[in-house]
């Protein structure tokens, strides 16, 4: 550390002295930038890049383009989805057997059920179509475990 200078002004001064000799060694390249091992090329007209001159061109870079005809080739319509079987069982004795609730349930296997129906059957993982379906299944579902986990209480 040189006299009156804190340690980070005197490591300032060291990194200035190293990037000068540096630059005195690299000096015919002028092009590079230090740091990379290959110089930069840029698509330049007249100090303006070419890619800044056509900005609504960027977007049809992205697209699939039909090279000969230059024309989007759109995608196919996607399929209508299929309601799972298990969707099509909303009555309250179809979801009971599907729950299969016993006595011999305890709370612990009561939540378990409940979070392995809801991830078969929660609204927000099905198809927007069939989430009416969804939406009654996991109702009757927690109105059967809830009353389940109220009669084990008692």
């Amino acid at each position: 550390m040189l006299f009156g200078q804190s340690v980070f002004q005197s490591v300032l001064e060291r990194l200035k002295a190293e990037d000068e000799t540096a630059e005195d060694a690299e000096a015919p390249a002028a092009h590079r930038v230090s740091g990379l091992g290959t110089g930069l090329a840029f698509d330049v007209m007249e100090g303006v890049s070419a890619a800044s001159q056509r900005v609504g061109q960027a977007y049809f870079d992205n697209l699939d383009l039909d090279a000969a005809a230059g024309v989007v080739q759109k995608p196919a319509p996607p399929a209508e989805p299929v309601m799972p079987d298990h969707l099509v069982r909303t009555t309250p004795q179809e979801v009971a057997a599907e729950l299969a609730i016993s006595a011999a349930d305890t709370p612990l296997t009561l939540r378990e059920k409940r979070r392995a129906f809801a991830r078969a059957n929660h609204p927000d993982g099905v198809e927007l179509p069939f989430r009416d379906n969804a939406t009654k299944r996991m109702m009757l579902a927690n109105l059967l475990i809830d009353d389940a986990l109220r009669r084990l209480s008692r």
